[in-house]
């Protein structure tokens, strides 16, 4: 018997490779099973449930045109409740049977810079983290909790283990690795750091499943489907795809069994998926918050925001994923339509709000790569920069405090995005972030589309709220 123990047991994970697990399981395949726990007090109501329940839950899937199914997922065998001293978790990363430890902690709980750099300067948390570990705490980053298990891995000699990453995050397994390697190096725990590259493995892996955050209606209609009072249960969409590169230390389950994508590299995926995915949900929520809509199946069936994210996609995005040179072995204009067709999808209730968060990350991660590339090809930006811009007119909507829900940023700094906002050219200073931009900030090019396009936007919002 084989554990994974994973970090981060949010909504993302129970839909995603906890079902995959599952359905492994259910084939028979008991080899594996899911340890998880939580590096930070998180999700308590969710996490005493999946206790009293003894780590099961029901997940709700619903397709496009509104069918809904429910499976009771049971991959999850063990559910460590949350200690401040991480002792339980830090105990089954430490156990031999453990072979894979894998995290979702979002986007922004990695805290690379541009040059995929660990920005001590932004993140006072980082910097408290690397403290507590240095005067032998247990760290509740992802790299403090990390350093915690592998520590007492490596005095327990439990051998080699894969370090999974599953969050949306470009190259994710090079990165949290270089994240961690960096992190190790601050401690100036050299015999760490060269046990950690000859005993671990860190495989790039592209995750999709749109997955909202649970509101009472799924139990009600979990118990009216199923009869069970479930406290944790969620829905998703239908849809799900892992796409996981061959490079595990330890072994691994048999994923190619029940529909994972087992493959030499993930980049042509994870571009698709980044950039032609997850940058238009963000343009979407962006754009829905603005003119008043709550959930993103408004925003994708109104026939601007949709021109807008198509646009974004076909003009700008297309043009530089599938060249000549490097074909992409996707029909891009197939996944583009049906992405818009799941973000269309009314039975979701993915709400903006969810959504619309961590922009300071996704900027850089998501829509970045497409204006730089267009860029150094000598390329119109017009449709990929409305994307920023309106992030900009959002964030100016937070500055004045009348966007209608708590807007969450791990990689913002407030203070610097209220100036930026309280300048007398709140364009330019946008442009100038070195954060969102790295060195492309403040190219004349940039500046001018982002003029344009925020221009465009603000006419939008003006006619659309009349």
């Amino acid at each position: 018997m084989y554990t994974i123990l994973h970090l981060g047991l949010g909504s993302f994970h129970r839909a995603h490779q906890a079902l995959y697990v599952h359905e492994l399981r259910q084939q028979g395949d008991t080899r594996w099973s899911i340890t998880g726990g939580n590096l930070r007090p998180d999700m308590a109501d969710t996490m005493a449930a999946l206790q009293a329940q003894s780590g099961a839950y029901t997940l709700e899937t619903v397709t496009p045109q509104g069918e809904r199914s429910y499976t009771r997922i049971e991959s999850i065998q063990k559910v460590i409740p949350y200690r401040d001293d991480l002792a339980d978790l830090i105990a089954v990363g430490a156990d031999p049977a453990t072979r894979i430890i894998s995290f979702t902690v979002t986007e922004a709980g990695y805290y690379l810079d541009a040059r995929n750099q660990l920005d001590w300067t932004t993140f006072a948390d980082l910097r408290a983290d690397l403290e507590t570990v240095k005067q032998g705490g247990a760290g509740h980053t992802i790299y403090g909790g990390l350093v915690s298990i592998l520590r007492a891995r490596k005095h327990n000699g439990a051998g080699p283990v894969t370090l999974m990453n599953c969050d949306n995050l470009r190259h994710n397994g090079e990165r949290s690795r270089a994240g961690l390697l960096q992190f190790i190096d601050a401690l100036g725990d050299a015999e760490l750091k060269a046990w950690v590259e000859q005993h671990t493995s860190s495989p790039n892996a592209m995750v999709d499943r749109i997955t909202p955050r649970p509101t009472p209606d799924v139990a009600e209609r979990v118990k009216a489907a199923t009869g069970r009072d479930d406290k944790a249960a969620l829905m998703g969409e239908s849809f799900i795809q892992w796409v996981i590169e061959e490079n595990f230390i330890a072994g691994r389950p048999e994923w190619e069994k029940v529909g994972v994508e087992m493959v030499s590299s993930v980049d042509a995926f994870e571009e698709a998926k980044i950039r032609l995915l997850n940058a238009t949900h963000s343009c979407i929520a962006w754009a829905g918050t603005l003119v008043g809509y709550e959930y993103i199946h408004e925003g994708t069936q109104d026939s601007v925001i949709r021109r807008i994210a198509y646009d974004y996609v076909t003009d700008d995005t297309i043009p530089v994923l599938d060249t000549p040179e490097h074909p992409s072995p996707l029909d891009l204009r197939k996944y583009r339509d049906v992405v818009l067709d799941r973000f269309s999808n009314p039975a979701i209730c993915d709400t903006n709000q969810r959504v619309a968060m961590d922009g300071y990350s996704k900027i850089p991660g998501f829509i970045v790569p497409t204006i730089r590339e267009r860029l150094a090809r000598g390329e119109s930006i017009a449709s990929v920069a409305m994307l920023p811009a309106l992030f900009l007119v959002y964030l100016q909507r937070w500055h004045r405090g009348e966007i209608a829900y708590t807007y969450q940023d791990q990689a913002m700094d407030p203070a610097a995005a209220h100036a930026i906002c309280a300048s007398v050219d709140p364009v330019a200073a946008f442009a100038a972030d070195p954060v969102l931009w790295g060195l492309l900030a403040s190219r004349p090019q940039l500046l001018d589309a982002l003029r344009v396009g925020h221009a465009r936007v603000q006419l939008f919002v003006k006619n659309h709220l009349g």
